[in-house]
């Protein structure tokens, strides 16, 4: 498709932008319409995957027919069998009636499958036999139905981690994957945030019956590297409130302004983001040893704890005294220790729940990490207790397990497969 094409399409379809990512997927949704082939949409959540399946459906010779988007996450695990595929009456408890499913009722249209990583199991081997003979039952019944709908389905997770963690059906993600449609994130779209952001200002000043708020040249380049973690659905969010919020709409809106509406999503640059993606954030090996000293940590405390009730019980106990007396060190350290929770500079669950975007900052941290090491006083003889001792031995048992492949190791330790290769070095364990 020539660029005068792919602008009739936008417009159409209400779609803003230039980047050549969104113009690969458009050209791609508009030649896979005119065929029958399963579609998967993948992309980030808010990133407007739904507008391409309407592009398919209105372009493809099903458009008289009837389009339902269908949220797989949002139906309970229950009840998604029933809605896809119908029950009959009596089937389940409070199936007074029989009722028709979605593939029935879209017979020769078109179904939209979003957020489909998060269907079940057993309704992804309902899913398969429709797929493959257009074919299913409903609940509660042995009759074979048969319906003519195009699927097309969207995903905002990694399908073949969740298949290599049992979560999806190898076989369902080959047959939904016929054709990939890549919907590319807003922070890869470069200037078509601007022009979004005009917009949603421009739709926002008319409804609410206000000038549009305009941005000096800072503010563009803080909006520009912003990493979007929200995507459009975010950005018009943002929107939105500076419309509503900024009475002032004679002066464009400045840095300091703008980052009020986006500090509750910690910014971060693009690069950055990628960074992390990629598991190269410095911050990813510190959080880790971080919560090793958090459970360490905790398990003195509950010990503290523990024997404050065993002492307390046995103080009036008839024969209580006689034992503490000959039990001394047990309970001596107990007279001394500091309640952990009590500490009001240590806060345990900042460690639990870093800022949204995990761009951790190493120096605000330091400070609480120095007092839970003094608190927790890891010694050589405990080498039971030797973090890198633990840490060598959980990824020597993690490549036995898979073979020494390092792919299938980094994803049963949790980590990414370059700080896996990084820990190898560093330990210099044997392959």
């Amino acid at each position: 498709m020539n660029s005068t094409e792919i602008q009739a399409i936008k417009n159409r379809f209400g779609i803003i932008g230039t980047a050549p990512g969104l113009n690969h997927a458009i050209n791609v949704a508009v030649q896979v319409a005119a065929t029958d082939l399963t579609v998967l949409i993948t992309g980030e959540s808010g990133s407007g995957k739904e507008s391409f399946s309407k592009i398919i459906h209105s372009l493809s010779s099903r458009k008289h027919g009837p389009f339902i988007a269908i949220n797989c996450g949002a139906i309970p695990e229950g009840t998604i069998d029933s809605e896809l595929f119908g029950h009959e009456k009596g089937a389940f408890t409070g199936a007074l009636d029989a009722r028709k499913g979605y593939f029935e009722t879209t017979n020769s249209g078109t179904i939209f499958l979003d957020e489909v990583g998060e269907m079940p199991i057993g309704t992804q081997s309902r899913l398969l036999r429709v797929l493959e003979n257009g074919e299913y039952i409903r609940v509660g019944s042995s009759k074979v139905l048969k319906t003519n709908v195009r699927v097309v389905a969207a995903t905002n997770v990694n399908l073949l981690d969740a298949v290599n963690h049992g979560k999806f059906r190898e076989d369902l993600y080959y047959r939904l994957n016929t054709v990939p449609i890549y919907v590319p994130p807003l922070r890869d779209r470069g200037e078509d945030i601007l022009l979004l952001f005009r917009k949603f200002t421009n739709d926002f000043s008319e409804r609410y019956r206000t000038k549009p708020v305009r941005l000096d040249g800072d503010s563009k380049d803080v909006l520009l590297q912003y990493a979007f973690p929200g995507n459009i659905r975010q950005l018009k969010n943002i929107a939105e409130q500076i419309t509503i919020l900024e009475t002032d709409k004679e002066l464009p809106i400045s840095v300091d302004t703008l980052n009020h509406y986006l500090n509750p999503v910690q910014p971060a640059s693009r690069k950055a983001l990628v960074t992390l993606r990629n598991g190269e954030d410095s911050a990813s090996s510190f959080s880790e040893r971080e919560l090793l000293y958090k459970v360490l940590f905790d398990m003195r405390r509950d010990m503290t704890e523990l024997k404050k009730l065993v002492r307390n019980v046995l103080e009036n106990e008839k024969y209580g005294g006689d034992i503490l007396k000959d039990h001394q060190e047990l309970f001596s350290s107990i007279n001394n220790a500091e309640p952990p929770m009590n500490n009001p500079t240590i806060e345990p669950s900042r460690l639990l729940s870093p800022p949204p975007s995990r761009m951790v900052d190493l120096d605000r941290y330091s400070d609480e990490r120095s007092e839970i090491e003094d608190v927790v006083h890891v010694s050589a003889e405990e080498e039971s207790l030797s973090l890198e001792d633990k840490e060598k031995e959980m990824i020597i048992k993690a490549l036995r397990k898979n073979n020494n492949k390092r792919k299938y190791a980094a994803n049963a330790l949790g980590i990414s497969e370059r700080t896996l290769y990084r820990k190898i070095k560093q330990y210099d364990i044997e392959e």
